[in-house]
């Protein structure tokens, strides 16, 4: 996709995952809106991962570390043709196949996700697999703050250094808050870009909403320089939803039916919902 086409896709997915929340009954519609315009410039601009080479090897792999987020990925996967968008209408239910979290069964995900704190450590034996195979693969890990206070995720960072895993690409959606609160109130983090370097990273800071300095960010971080690159992604919690923008309640909500319509005008550019 071109630019100006992600852009009018990031819409389109926050308004299917604000439906898809809203008919589930459930789900983490703050870090849904918050993360989508990194999956959406990952799987449509910069990851080689479709539903035509999900089983030849040589293909690109991503692992969603905040699993939390999983209607973000569904959303995304559907758009990618993994599955027909309107099975995303039984997401949640019994027996559906389309759980709270991601699944491996679910076409597209590569990993069961959702306790926090263990998809970096999962991408470091990914792309030491691949490097071993020499396929030339990249690695794409998307992690979320909060989840950055697990000690596991330090001693992941600490080993994708030691083996130079150049094709290791983490990505942490910066929202500030969890479901506790702001994160430099639960366990501080910052200055995040220091505590990655000394790890021995290359770090990267953008706009995390911005979808031409997403793609300029991970153009730069497929560069090889011998370590591997994390992308420290600045983005608003709820973001596009004027009520659910920056507020930790919306860690985990459903919008009430009025709610529910301000959120499709918003997300509709005013536009009446229908």
């Amino acid at each position: 996709m071109e630019l100006c086409e992600l852009k009018q896709e990031s819409r389109r997915l926050r308004r299917q995952i604000l439906d898809t929340v809203y008919h589930a009954g459930g789900g983490h519609i703050g870090g849904d809106l918050s993360v989508c315009d990194i999956l959406n410039v990952l799987y449509n601009r910069q990851m080689d991962i479709t539903p035509q080479n999900w089983n030849t090897p040589g293909r690109d792999h991503f692992i969603l570390s905040k699993g939390h987020a999983a209607e973000a990925l569904y959303c995304t996967l559907a758009g990618k043709g993994f599955f027909p968008p309107e099975r995303l209408e039984s997401m949640g239910r019994f027996g559906t196949g389309l759980p709270g979290h991601p699944n491996r069964k679910v076409p597209g995900v590569e990993a069961n996700t959702g306790s926090l704190g263990h998809g970096l450590s999962l991408g470091v034996g990914m792309a030491l697999a691949e490097r071993m195979n020499q396929t030339g693969s990249f690695v794409y890990v998307v992690m979320g703050d909060g989840e950055l206070a697990e000690g596991s995720v330090w001693e992941a960072a600490m080993a994708a250094s030691h083996h130079h895993l150049e094709r290791l690409i983490a990505l942490v959606d910066r929202n500030r808050l969890q479901i506790s609160g702001p994160t430099e109130q639960v366990m501080a983090q910052d200055p995040q870009q220091k505590r990655w370097e000394a790890f021995g990273w290359r770090v990267l800071e953008i706009c995390g909403n911005d979808v031409g300095a997403i793609d300029q960010a991970l153009t730069v971080a497929k560069t090889p320089m011998g370590a591997p690159t994390v992308i420290l992604c600045n983005t608003v919690k709820g973001c596009g939803v004027s009520f659910m923008e920056n507020r930790p309640e919306w860690h985990h909500r459903v919008p009430s039916a009025s709610e529910y319509e301000q959120a499709a005008r918003e997300l509709s550019g005013g536009e009446e919902h229908a």
